[in-house]
């Protein structure tokens, strides 16, 4: 209650705790330079050496938890995102961050006009039964 009488509006959920708005843990950044590489499919992979992240100063708690879960299985960006509660645009920064490090990297599915035709991958079939 304020001195008036009138309570006084929170700016956070007393069942969650104060709320860390998707800015302040990317710096105010919006973007990220390896970006363009990080579509919703694209799989993040720990490096092997990547050592315990927890120890690095620089690192906040949802870049140690995104090695720590590329760890266990690689992850898409997508499943990051849900299993973090971020939005897309934090994890694609806080990602870009751990490639930077070195702790991570990320490997992007084969874009569809890269795929050979499905009629080159019949004749091939065809030609392996005539053998």
């Amino acid at each position: 209650m304020s001195a008036d009488g009138q309570a006084r509006s929170h700016w956070f959920d007393d069942e969650a705790g104060p709320v860390v708005r998707p800015y302040a843990m990317t710096r105010g950044r919006t973007s990220h330079a390896a970006q363009h590489r990080l579509d919703l499919i694209a799989v993040v992979v720990t490096e092997p050496h990547a050592g315990d992240p927890e120890r690095d100063p620089t690192l906040s708690p949802e870049h140690v938890e995104i090695v720590g879960l590329c760890r266990d299985a690689p992850q898409s960006v997508a499943e990051l995102s849900a299993e973090l509660d971020l939005p897309i645009g934090v994890v694609r920064v806080l990602i870009g961050d751990l490639v930077d490090a070195g702790l991570v990297h990320v490997n992007r599915p084969v874009p569809p006009a890269e795929l050979p035709d499905e009629s080159i991958l019949r004749d091939v079939i065809s030609g392996l039964r005539a053998l």
